[in-house]
């Protein structure tokens, strides 16, 4: 892959609407705090993003963008916003390939907003390979990231979404297409309480190590005594 040839870096996240974002942690966490908490993952994740060169930023939001939260971070940061289109996850990500390469782009990824402790260096290989695709094998049978750099978005047919089968699914569509594919390191999302226990340990460390600084999710996380909940 050319390196001054167009890429894009998409981000996939949730208008942050109290009630309806990070609703499997509200057995631990009341709404309005859940909500709190993807802020500040989000803020985490936007710096992420910004920090990688060479490439156009873009935001896909559902279900719509009604806060305003992600007009102030366009402005501020100069990312292009869009709201996903499709009836499942596999239909608005072809969707928004497919819109990607319609105008020009010759390498595209898709990050989620679950991930604020994935190393920037991960995305950047993404954008680096030069293989069809490229994915993030997730912890919980998922993929953190997937990118491609041609339209093989065939691979998101018949997957059975929201399940553990994701990633798996998945990896069988990109071999039935005869796709050459890069898997990154896994990682993990915060989705569940004990994901968010293990976030702030997971942030913790590597602060204490120096690599990572001090971000907003775990300042907020340690405001919160999450031992008790």
């Amino acid at each position: 892959m050319n390196s001054s040839e167009p890429q894009a870096l998409i981000l996939f996240a949730r208008d942050p609407v109290e009630g309806t974002v990070k609703t499997r942690l509200q057995t631990l966490l009341d709404a309005k705090t859940a909500c709190q908490l993807y802020l500040h993952i989000l803020e985490d994740t936007v710096n992420k993003i910004t920090s990688v060169s060479g490439v156009d930023l873009f935001a896909g939001i559902h279900p719509a963008n009604t806060s305003g939260y992600f007009d102030r971070i366009a402005r501020s940061h100069k990312i292009k916003i869009f709201n996903q289109v499709g009836a499942n996850l596999g239909q608005k990500m072809r969707h928004a390939f497919q819109q990607r390469f319609k105008e020009g782009y010759k390498k595209v990824v898709i990050i989620g907003a679950d991930s604020p402790t994935l190393p920037v260096d991960y995305i950047e290989r993404a954008l680096r390979t030069d293989r069809d695709v490229v994915m993030g094998p997730c912890t919980d049978g998922g993929y953190y990231l997937v990118g491609m750099s041609q339209r093989f978005t065939e691979i998101f047919e018949g997957v059975p979404w929201g399940t553990g089968q994701v990633l798996s699914e998945t990896l069988l569509k990109i071999q039935e297409a005869r796709a050459g594919l890069e898997l990154l390191p896994v990682w993990y999302d915060v989705d569940r309480p004990e994901d968010l226990r293990f976030l702030r340990t997971h942030l913790g460390f590597m602060v204490h190590a120096g690599l990572e600084q001090e971000s907003a999710t775990l300042e907020f996380l340690n405001r919160l005594n999450l031992e008790k909940t």
